[in-house]
């Protein structure tokens, strides 16, 4: 009596569930090397050893460090532009229906905080101490951020602040250099202090820092005529700040 032929081992290439979650796999193991080592220090045979795989199999996917790099920075923004928006705020003076003045202030201060929710994870703090350290031997690194999503925040605020400068709202500036402003406010304190600059920000400190700040662009923004006969956001003088050093 013969014994039934033992199964065959597939020798076929792996199926398509099986490749996304080993290009998964990948491109976790290198988004922690890149932010832990830094972009020179990781090397495409790093990743492959760490991964378990082998060299060409990293190469089949994508053509070089570059590329590998560029994927990690588009799945890093993939999961930041996910993070969930903050429930939309109160109308400043709730007593009245909103003016058009208010839904801006409402608008900036909600994106005033998904971008400090955003800016302030562990993963983006290590990606900015990565782009300080190695931006100047890979000025490249700068652009394949912007490329991967950092634009289209920036160009969001921009064609707000461009529609309310077109309606007479605020001083006729360019809307781009603007936002970009109106980002530098809203983030740069926090995010140092984050780096561990300055004492660090709460919960409560960084919601006052991001109120402050809408209330500072949007005082400094108003048309001339308008910014000579009012009083600043009364915002401005009940946010406070602990600022201690």
């Amino acid at each position: 009596m013969t014994s039934a032929p033992a199964a065959r081992r597939s020798s076929g290439r792996p199926t398509a569930a099986a490749a996304a979650e080993l290009a998964d796999r990948i491109l976790e193991v290198a988004t922690r090397a890149f932010l832990t080592h830094g972009y020179a220090a990781t090397s495409i045979e790093t990743i492959a050893a760490s991964t378990g795989v082998a060299k060409r199999t990293l190469y089949a996917r994508w053509r070089d460090k570059p590329a590998l790099f560029r994927a990690v920075l588009e799945g890093l923004m993939a999961r930041w532009l996910a993070t969930p928006e903050a429930p939309p705020t109160e109308p400043p003076a709730p007593d009245r229906p909103p003016t058009a003045a208010d839904r801006l202030e409402v608008a900036l201060q909600q994106a005033a905080t998904r971008v400090l929710a955003v800016a302030l994870q562990p993963d983006a703090l290590a990606l900015h101490r990565l782009m300080i350290a190695e931006s100047g031997r890979f000025p490249e690194l700068a652009e394949m951020v912007r490329q991967s999503g950092a634009a289209a925040g920036m160009a969001r605020i921009s064609g707000l602040l461009a529609a309310e400068m077109l309606a007479g709202r605020l001083a006729q500036l360019d809307p781009a250099i603007v936002a970009e402003q109106f980002l530098y406010l809203v983030l740069t304190g926090p995010q140092r202090r984050a780096l561990g600059l300055a004492p660090p920000l709460d919960g409560a400190g960084v919601a006052a820092w991001a109120r402050q700040a809408v209330a500072l662009f949007l005082h400094g923004c108003q048309p001339r005529s308008a910014a000579t006969t009012s009083a600043p956001s009364a915002a401005l003088s009940t946010a406070s700040l602990s600022m201690e050093s």
